[in-house]
């Protein structure tokens, strides 16, 4: 259901905002909820030859670094079908490289410390390499940075991830990404190379008003760090897959892995870290999920709250407009405000299992007070006054008196019912911490 009239005004003011600020010849805003547009607003024109030719929903552009997104799903995938771990060193998969110690989880994260881009001056010389240069070229590069010590964007990175996925696939990158990814989600108007609709890349000088054309080049070896072309409807897509991943191309579980972050890229505001392929960067006291992408004549922004699957997205053909994050997020948070998402209605269970029915209640560990519940016949454990915005311990059964924690709080550790001589339920141990139906000391039980 599209927004109110009110939200998008409020989104057009916005969106007017980052055209007007940026200089941007040609502006396309959108917000997405699992996965559709909701609203949409094309500023300016796409060509300055054709004045007045808005953008549209179609309207491809350069989405650059948006394009390791792509990548991170893909690798991931080839994790989970046990072609490769992350924990591997590059030099595993290209037998070529002479680069020792580099892990594909580094890559992902971009704390390998590998230099930025790759040998040549590539952005000075405006030819990218061909991918027989960029391994060859991997293999002189330099390595500015000790591995984990701190966030350092590496286009290099990603772009030798690009060759992991095309030797273990044993197709080109994009024939991989599409086969794996772009079909099955539908994104037809995704790839490499231009097609339909386009914007023209432009570059406004900052003390003049006079857009130039930026040149058109292809990414060649360095696709997979920034060769794609999208459109708003399609970039939507890709946000509804990022809050609820479809089991063909990715399991939930491992796109909560990527969100999980790894580095802290921002050490003084402390609010844009990273997963394993995707900035996680906080706004207003929400998490967004996504990725920024910079081109000769293009930039852009997408980002998705999961929660909710909102999804704000900016694409701006001017080489040097407002900071796409910023916008893409602020548009996605008009949103949740003026047209928050429905709550899940309260559903009553069918059943407590005989076996949870001794673990209810309050319970007390290093005098902190636990609340143990069953919801939907699941055992959850949660901190007595715990914000309910924050999801509580589920449990698994896996054995007599044995539960796995398999979210939330402690996630992975065991949980043991401990019992007396009678068989009655004494204690339990989680995370092989004591909990006692009264508050106590340590070792007050001894």
């Amino acid at each position: 259901m599209a927004f109110t009239d009110e939200t998008a005004r409020a989104l057009t003011a916005r969106a007017l905002i980052a055209q007007t600020d940026g200089r941007v010849p040609g502006l396309a805003a959108g917000v997405a909820r699992k996965g559709r547009l909701e609203w949409f607003r094309g500023i300016g024109t796409i060509d300055l030859d054709s004045p007045g030719d808005a953008p549209d929903e179609d309207t491809q552009y350069a989405v650059a670094s948006n394009s390791k997104t792509f990548t991170a799903v893909a690798i991931m995938a080839l994790r989970d079908e046990g072609r490769l771990d992350l924990d591997d060193t590059v030099e595993q998969h290209l037998s070529d490289s002479s680069h020792a110690g580099v892990t594909i989880r580094q890559l992902l994260s971009h704390t390998s410390g590998m230099q930025r881009e790759p040998v040549g001056d590539v952005f000075d010389t405006m030819v990218m390499p061909s991918r027989e240069e960029l391994l060859a070229g991997w293999s002189t590069a330099e390595r500015v940075g000790r591995p984990h010590d701190r966030w350092h964007y590496s286009n290099l990175g990603y772009a030798v991830l690009g060759e992991v996925i095309a030797r273990l696939d044993g197709r080109p990158w994009e024939d991989a990404i599409r086969r794996r990814i772009l079909d099955p989600l539908e994104m037809g108007r995704t790839g490499t190379t231009s097609s339909g609709r386009r914007a023209k890349g432009y570059y406004v000088p900052p003390f003049a008003d006079v857009p130039i054309e930026e040149p058109v080049f292809a990414a060649r070896a360095l696709d997979a760090a920034g060769g794609l072309r999208s459109t708003p409807t399609d970039l939507a897509r890709w946000g509804g897959f990022i809050a609820d991943p479809v089991e063909e191309v990715l399991s939930p579980d491992t796109l909560e892995e990527m969100c999980q972050p790894q580095v802290m890229a921002d050490t003084v505001g402390w609010v844009l870290a990273w997963g394993l392929g995707l900035q996680l960067l906080r706004h207003e006291g929400r998490t967004w999920v996504g990725h920024t992408g910079g081109w000769p004549g293009s930039i852009t922004g997408v980002f998705t709250e999961r929660d909710s699957a909102t999804t704000g997205l900016i694409l701006m053909n001017n080489s040097a407009p407002v900071p796409p994050a910023a916008a893409a997020t602020e548009l996605g948070t008009i949103a949740i405000e003026r047209e928050p998402v429905e709550a899940e209605p309260w559903e009553p269970g069918a059943r407590v299992p005989e076996s949870l029915a001794p673990l209810l209640g309050h319970w007390y560990s290093e005098g902190t007070h636990f609340i143990f519940s069953v919801r939907q016949g699941a055992l959850e454990a949660r901190v007595a006054g715990q914000p309910k915005e924050q999801p509580p311990s589920v449990f698994e059964p896996e054995g007599p008196d044995r539960y796995r924690t398999v979210s939330g709080r402690e996630r992975g550790e065991l949980l043991r019912v401990q019992r007396d001589e009678k068989g009655a339920v004494s204690h339990v141990n989680w995370a092989t911490y004591r909990f006692t139906r009264e508050p106590m000391a340590f070792g007050e039980w001894l």
